[in-house]
């Protein structure tokens, strides 16, 4: 079993690895973010068209779009 640290010393680690934590700037956040909602809205409009077009060829294919 693995050995039990004391609470005071596990909050002790906790700080000195947060510490090391590189933070992204401002800039950085906002760039990652509009990316983000570019990229989702590309997919968005890739699998519409996908779909889109499977539909109408399912239809052709089964005569259901008279």
């Amino acid at each position: 079993m693995a050995e039990r640290t004391n609470p005071f010393t596990f909050l002790q680690q906790v700080r000195a690895e947060v510490a090391k934590v590189v933070w992204p700037t401002r800039r950085e956040t906002v760039i990652s973010t509009i990316m983000v909602f570019a990229f989702a809205t590309i997919a968005a409009i890739f699998f519409l068209i996908v779909d889109q077009l499977l539909g109408l060829g399912v239809n052709f294919l089964l005569g259901f779009g008279d």
